[in-house]
């Protein structure tokens, strides 16, 4: 099975969550797959595993609307893209496209990084769903990334072609922390400051864990870390690291009591797993994604209670609670893998050239 992987959006400087689960699956899927990736700056290869590669347009360039002319070439069964708006027009493979999250239908704000032009019409795409079904229906496959967004995805009918799942994984080769090992009082955030983020409450409940420090690990804007900390508690300790290696992130979370996160709306929510698979207990907010992904493992409040945050918080104070949710989150983690969702794709390409094939007969 001959595969073209989408990874122009790849990041050039550092991972964000599509830069990451487009790179991780890459890497696990050429393991069983004839993979080839398509790029266009040679910058993101260092974030990329050693796979062959094509160099071709921008996926926000006009050209992506004749991206095939590039593709079919290369003679893939099949092609898989993280987003869902990679061109399609004159294409001679099987197409699963991805929608991620709906997201941006409850909050519209787009992310900073994209140019003006691309945010407005962010905005405006957003503002109904007949543009998503346009999008969605070229292909002959939706992927998503957990069961939450495809209840959505059904629920709203934004697409006739068959969803399904390739869920999002940990990064192999982490080594758990040590369970007999005290927690730093420290909890960590990693995650963007958007509103829908919810940091706020948590800033909020630091006034109840004294003993406590908040690292908010992401890079910030100047404007929104100035509002944030007109909202730290007297007394409480609040930490703005804007941004940290992946090996911080990993020696930060290692130590801390909890990873934490009151955000209202998420399409997976990766640091929850991180931070499982490190054996580091989660506290988060009671959302239908975050209860599928965190199962018996996690601690859940109400997004806006920032006292019921801090009562989960110390709870994990009390005699064995920590070593309980350490040993339950090590075990949920252990259900995630890279290679199950490289199986997943793997299938999903093989449907997607039987799908073709019969509309062709």
């Amino acid at each position: 099975m001959k595969i073209v992987m989408d990874a122009r959006f790849t990041r050039t400087d550092f991972h964000d969550g599509i830069s990451r689960y487009g790179a991780s699956l890459i890497e696990a899927t050429a393991k069983i797959a004839d993979v080839t990736m398509l790029i266009n700056d040679e910058r993101q290869l260092k974030l990329l595993p050693e796979v062959p590669w094509v160099k071709v347009n921008s996926p926000l360039s006009p050209m992506e609307l004749f991206i095939s002319r590039k593709v079919n070439p290369l003679g893939p069964d099949a092609v898989f893209t993280p987003l869902q708006t990679m061109g399609s027009w004159g294409r001679k493979y099987g197409l699963i496209l991805t929608l991620q999250d709906l997201i941006y239908y409850q909050h519209p704000e787009p992310p900073g990084f994209l140019p003006l032009p691309v945010r407005i019409l962010w905005r405006l795409y957003h503002k109904a769903y007949w543009p998503q079904r346009v999008l969605l229906n070229r292909a002959d496959l939706v992927a998503t990334i957990s069961a939450t967004s495809q209840s959505l995805i059904e629920k709203f009918r934004l697409t006739k072609r068959p969803i399904r799942i390739i869920g999002n994984a940990p990064q192999p080769g982490k080594k758990p922390r040590d369970p007999a090992q005290k927690p730093e009082k420290s909890l960590v955030y990693m995650g963007s400051f958007m509103p829908y983020k919810n940091v706020e409450t948590m800033i909020r409940g630091m006034a109840e864990l004294p003993e406590f420090t908040l690292h908010l690990l992401s890079r910030i804007t100047p404007q929104r870390q100035s509002e944030l900390e007109e909202l730290i508690p007297a007394g409480a300790k609040v930490v703005f690291h804007n941004g940290v290696s992946d090996a911080e992130y990993d020696q930060l979370v290692s130590t801390a009591t909890a990873l934490v996160t009151l955000s209202k709306a998420e399409g997976y929510g990766l640091p929850l797993v991180e931070s499982m698979t490190l054996g580091t207990p989660v506290v988060v907010a009671d959302t239908e994604i975050f209860r599928e992904v965190g199962g018996d493992a996690a601690s859940y409040v109400p997004a806006d209670d920032s006292a019921a945050f801090a009562a989960a918080v110390a709870k994990l104070s009390e005699p064995g609670e920590w070593q309980h949710r350490s040993q339950a989150s090590l075990a949920r983690a252990a259900t995630y893998s890279w290679q199950q969702s490289a199986q997943a794709l793997l299938a999903m390409a093989e449907e997607a050239v039987e799908l073709r094939g019969s509309k062709k007969a």
